[in-house]
């Protein structure tokens, strides 16, 4: 994890869509309500940037052209808890329950009401800080061997 995703003051949201006018309508619609915005094309760099950035939710779209979105969400999955809403033509109720049960914490077919998805999406994030805050000082974990420090208690990780 990246020092910046804990210093920041707004909530962080990665976009993973392949088609430039959904993420730009996202863009415009979170912006207006406050966050900062982080946006992927394809799965690859969706990857790469939750990596780098440690988003506070990602909005993941299934159809991209380098690899299933389902891919993309089990990768997130083995290291990452950030909140995954699914935004999806998909709207088969197989599609749902599979992308749930590989960890999406919401699924969002498209075409979409902005306010619902925005109420969706403020939900996730009041559900992940309300879990961070639960987590008591005394059962932080951290490791230090000198050239890697990491505390669980703050989610933080330094690299020397």
């Amino acid at each position: 994890m990246t020092a910046q995703a804990h210093n920041r003051e707004k909530p962080c949201i990665l976009i993973i869509d392949d088609e430039p006018q959904i993420r730009h309508f996202l863009r415009i619609s979170l912006k207006t309500e406050g966050y900062e915005l982080l946006e992927a094309e394809n799965g690859e760099t969706g990857l790469g940037l939750c990596a780098r950035h440690s988003p506070d939710l990602v909005i993941l779209d299934l159809g991209l052209p380098d690899m299933d979105g389902s891919e993309v969400l089990a990768g997130l999955r083995e290291w990452s808890s950030a909140p995954v809403i699914i935004l999806s033509v998909r709207d088969r109720e197989l599609e749902k329950v599979k992308a749930l049960d590989l960890g999406a914490n919401d699924y969002v077919t498209k075409p979409f009401g902005i306010d619902e998805l925005l109420a969706r999406v403020r939900t996730q994030l009041r559900i992940r800080q309300k879990g961070k805050s639960a987590v008591a000082p005394e059962t932080s974990a951290i490791f230090d061997n000198g050239e890697l420090y990491i505390d669980l208690g703050v989610c933080a990780a330094e690299v020397f």
